[in-house]
């Protein structure tokens, strides 16, 4: 498998054979979630779906057909940390491979069943409780989705004396702090997963404009209207939206990474490595966003790690 980023219009028949792997898939009931599972289980790898509706879960794993791997769906509500416990308890045996790509994006005002707002406890803490309960399980990586909103010059900033925005809520500022949560987490998990000697890496990606459902649940009706005329003549579709996080799920790359589209404005094409706004590479709110998620969902770095099992840092799934 190459270890540089040069090779041309990468997609996903260029998947390793992950034939014994197991990964699991958050949101993986449509758009990127479901293109994600479908390659993952067309290179052989048994899936699970964790989803908040797992009739919906079944519905998208029958569309899945002729693939060599296995797919399995699980419940799993992330904005409620009591069924992010379950699904965790519930593991047993190692897992290869978390993808973090559940999210809601520009919702009206709402909130977690643990009281948080909505975009943030559901994309960030539920994924950051998710994250370090499984890692004891975990052999290889955690892929993490984040968005190119987290750049939005209004709001790339963590509102650490407010993270609910009450007062002051707008669904895009809601939507970035969220995203920007994704990044400065997947850089924290890095770091503590390296200073514990762990060769699992944490990696992140993003989807550049790719047609979902997501932007069909925007607050505003002209944000919907312009996003509906946006998927239409300039998002790519989402199977070339997951490549991406595939990529970064595959690929021998280094910790902390983040993957995205190779074209304009990286809006669609080929995935590569892309940069990170200032905010999203800055240590030390990275701590402190660990710190304040821990004290908000209970769940820690956890004291032993899936590192015994892992294979040798450096290599690929």
């Amino acid at each position: 498998m190459s270890k540089t980023m040069n090779t041309p219009r990468w997609n996903a028949t260029r998947i390793p054979d992950l034939t014994g792997r197991t990964a699991v898939v958050t949101g993986a009931n449509s758009g990127l979630g479901i293109a994600t599972v479908d390659a993952l289980a067309r290179a052989g790898a048994h899936v699970v779906l964790a989803v908040r509706d797992t009739a919906r879960g079944e519905a998208a794993a029958a569309t899945v057909t002729g693939a060599p791997g296995t797919l399995e769906v699980r419940p799993l509500d992330l904005a409620d940390l009591a069924s992010v416990r379950r699904f965790a308890s519930s593991w047993q045996g190692d897992l290869d491979l978390l993808i973090n790509n559940a999210g809601v994006m520009n919702i009206p005002e709402a909130g977690t069943k643990d009281g948080f707002e909505m975009q943030f406890g559901t994309n960030h803490l539920g994924h950051f409780a998710l994250t370090n309960l499984l890692l004891p399980h975990i052999t290889d990586r955690v892929v993490t989705v984040s968005s190119g909103a987290h750049r939005i010059p209004s709001s790339n900033h963590i509102h650490f004396e407010n993270l609910n925005l009450t007062g002051e809520y707008a669904p895009m500022r809601a939507y970035s702090q969220s995203k920007l949560a994704n990044l400065l987490f997947t850089l924290e998990l890095q770091r503590r997963l390296t200073a514990a000697g762990s060769p699992v890496r944490a990696l992140a990606a993003h989807p550049g404009w790719a047609a979902t459902n997501l932007q069909g649940n925007d607050a505003s009706f002209l944000r919907r209207a312009f996003m509906r005329m946006g998927n239409r003549l300039l998002a790519q579709d989402s199977k070339a939206g997951a490549l991406p996080t595939l990529y970064a799920a595959v690929q021998d790359l280094p910790g902390a990474a983040y993957v995205g589209p190779d074209g304009l404005g990286e809006m669609r094409g080929a995935p590569t490595l892309v940069g990170r706004s200032v905010a999203a590479s800055d240590p030390e709110t990275a701590r402190r966003l660990w710190t304040v998620s821990e004290e908000l969902t209970g769940a820690t770095f956890p004291q032993r790690l899936g590192a015994d099992l892992a294979r040798p840092a450096g290599s690929a799934i």
